[in-house]
């Protein structure tokens, strides 16, 4: 009966991932020319060459992948609440993304801020405070609100380094791809987060189905609809590992590409100083002018870095 029952469970999960892919496949290919079209992005090495795209298509991803993890997935409030904040957070992308004048960085911030602090909440009730450090497998149960707070910072800084990160076709969503993928391959290592492992798999499958027209040369571009879906999604997975330390290794390029932006910004705006003033951000864009590396060998490139650096954590989570 158990047998029957897991031959069951994996005939179903086949078949989701079967649904997403061609769902999502074809939902791109023929409904690329409703959505937004891109003007082109000002200060971004080639930004004139996206002019005219379609742009936003993680509106459509993001749904694909919900209906998909609906129809397989053990239907539990925890997830229902995690799948209804990745549809709010692409929202908050798309309508910035089909706007005549893009929203403020304030606005945006707040948003982020709301949906991160209902992440937090929602993923203490359901799971507590405890956190495995996986290389050393040392479990250490954290207090309530130390743990919030972090959790809050994680989920704002994988939103923002992730949708910072997304400025070259293929990037975000391969270097996304392999984050997931580790994540996933932790969670069978440590047998850990099984009815959330279903779920990854198919934002991955969601996402590859994207990449069929976003590899160079693009046809369309997820926008920050889907940048800013696949970063809170980053953090709630790596959350259900149980592991969110793990964030750092497992995301260290969306970390560094994206992130450094953002304190050189930072810096800027409160003390006023550059200290990055001869590297160009995101990085991805230092990569093209600086270093004239094609937007091929930035994705392979980057992709090659973080699968390295994912491949030497889940090593050393297994000695």
């Amino acid at each position: 009966m158990l047998n029957y029952c897991l031959v069951n469970a994996s005939l179903v999960n086949l078949i989701g991932i079967i649904f997403t892919f061609f769902a999502t496949f074809f939902a791109l290919k023929y409904l690329m020319d409703f959505l937004p079209h891109d003007q082109g992005r000002a200060f971004a090495v080639d930004g004139a060459k996206s002019a005219g795209k379609p742009r936003g298509a993680g509106i459509i991803f993001v749904f694909t992948f919900v209906i998909g993890a609906l129809l397989v997935t053990r239907i539990s409030i925890e997830l229902v609440i995690y799948l209804l904040l990745v549809v709010a957070e692409m929202f908050t992308g798309y309508f910035d993304d089909a706007a005549e004048k893009p929203w403020g960085e304030l606005i945006k911030g707040i948003l982020d801020m709301c949906v991160a602090l209902v992440v937090a909440g929602v993923y203490i009730k359901f799971n507590g405070c405890e956190v495995n450090f996986a290389v050393f497998d040392a479990t250490v149960k954290f207090n309530p609100i130390l743990f919030a707070i972090l959790t809050v910072v994680l989920v704002w800084a994988s939103i923002n380094v992730t949708n910072c990160s997304d400025g070259v076709d293929g990037l975000s969503a391969t270097l996304t791809t392999i984050t997931l993928a580790s994540i996933y391959i932790l969670d069978e290592m440590r047998d850990t987060s099984d009815d959330f492992k279903i779920v990854i798999v198919l934002f991955i499958i969601a996402l590859l189905a994207y990449l069929w027209f976003n590899s160079t040369p693009s046809k369309l571009l997820m926008g920050d609809a889907g940048s800013r879906a696949m970063g809170v999604f980053i953090a709630i997975a790596i959350l259900k590992s149980q592991s969110p330390f793990m964030y750092l290794l497992f995301a260290i390029v969306l970390i560094l590409d994206g992130g450094l932006g953002l304190v050189k910004v930072t810096l800027i705006r409160t003390i006023k100083i550059n200290i990055m003033k001869n590297i160009t951000t995101p990085l991805h864009d230092h990569a093209r002018k600086k270093m004239n590396w094609s937007n091929t060998q930035v994705v392979m490139r980057l992709a090659i870095i973080q699968i390295m650096v994912s491949a030497l954590a889940l090593y050393l989570v297994n000695m």
